[in-house]
């Protein structure tokens, strides 16, 4: 479980954030939605400590993020997961070294036991035959499954995911995020979802925290945000036709 407490972000004398109180349940897939430029990707860099927030804390199973000693926050990082709207993959290193990478940062284990690991999680993903290919050689979706691959090497307790879905075909889009909720639902991780992909926030959250005007502006579930009355929300998800569709279709049904 992650919690946040008051926390406000600061950019000079820009506000981005404004006392954002939040509770992000573990085993579950936790969606942050809210347009571009919403502080959206704010809040999760200062919940993983990329950012100091101005104002307020982040908590990690009760532990104080900013109150830890520089071990402390060594030692949380390597209980974090992150996969990047871009994969971030390395194109110099394989797809086997790529998973391996984090393995390494943290070493504890021999050399066979790392790719024994990444050849695992390779596997979970279902893409163990491209274990030799580089970046380059595989397709989006591909290089989508080995940055997933990557972020529960380590075998995270916590999960961050940035717009899993940018640039992908529906279909792929749907196939990842259904690794997502397996492998939050299998690892019992804590898991956090930048996205604006309306598809996957009616496909795979349990929680959905909408960012709006600074604030943490509406908080529910999957069959609550139907039906919210909010409209600042209803703006948001219902601004394509097809979304509309569905929320005609689940009142008369």
């Amino acid at each position: 479980m992650i919690e946040v407490r008051n926390l406000s972000k600061s950019f000079g004398t820009v506000e981005v954030l404004q006392d954002i109180n939040a509770t992000f349940a573990k085993g579950k897939v936790n969606q942050i939605i809210g347009k571009s430029g919403s502080g959206k990707s704010v809040l999760a860099k200062c919940i993983v400590g990329l950012y100091v927030p101005t104002k307020g804390q982040v908590f990690y199973d009760g532990r104080s993020f900013h109150e830890m000693a520089k071990e402390e926050k060594r030692q949380l990082r390597q209980e974090i997961g992150m996969l990047f709207q871009s994969s971030a993959l390395f194109d110099s290193l394989t797809v086997m070294e790529n998973v391996m990478f984090p393995l390494k940062m943290f070493a504890t284990k021999s050399e066979r036991e790392m790719r024994d690991r990444a050849l695992f999680c390779l596997k979970r993903v279902k893409i163990e035959g491209k274990g030799n290919k580089y970046p380059a050689e595989i397709s989006g979706g591909m290089q989508k499954r080995v940055g997933i691959a990557r972020a529960i090497a380590m075998n995270p307790k916590y999960l961050f995911v940035d717009e899993p879905n940018s640039g992908l075909d529906p279909q792929t889009s749907i196939v990842i995020d259904e690794l997502i909720q397996e492998i939050t639902v299998e690892y019992d991780t804590t898991t956090i979802v930048i996205t604006h992909d309306m598809n996957s926030v009616m496909g795979i959250a349990d929680e959905i925290f909408f960012i709006h005007n600074k604030k943490l502006w509406w908080q529910g579930t999957r069959p609550e945000l139907l039906n919210s009355g909010n409209k600042e929300l209803n703006d948001f998800i219902f601004a394509g036709s097809l979304m509309r569709e569905v929320q005609k279709a689940m009142k008369s049904g």
